[in-house]
């Protein structure tokens, strides 16, 4: 009987493995394809806003684009189509 209590303050070997590996992951900190993904997330973020950013405040300082003129060939195309007779005719 003395026998069977021999081994009673041990831990089995297969137990021991898995609370270093507890351990170790716990004590590694943040894993390296986190610190990737939250960078890339990170810099698409800044370059949205930053775009946005930038979108907005042209809006509020340039001033509006011209028309393009409108050719004496073209002007004299939509005054037939509106029945109007171009002078000179």
């Amino acid at each position: 009987m003395a026998d069977d209590f021999e081994f009673a303050d041990k831990v089995p070997p297969s137990f021991d493995r898995v609370g270093n590996v507890i351990k170790d992951s716990a004590s590694k900190g943040f894993n390296p394809g986190l610190i990737v993904l939250l960078v890339i997330v990170g810099l698409l973020l800044v370059f949205l806003v930053g775009n946005y950013v930038l979108y907005t405040y042209a809006q509020k300082t340039l001033p509006p684009r011209k028309k393009k003129p409108i050719s004496k060939k073209k002007m004299k195309k939509d005054r037939l189509k509106q029945g109007i007779s171009a002078p000179g005719e």
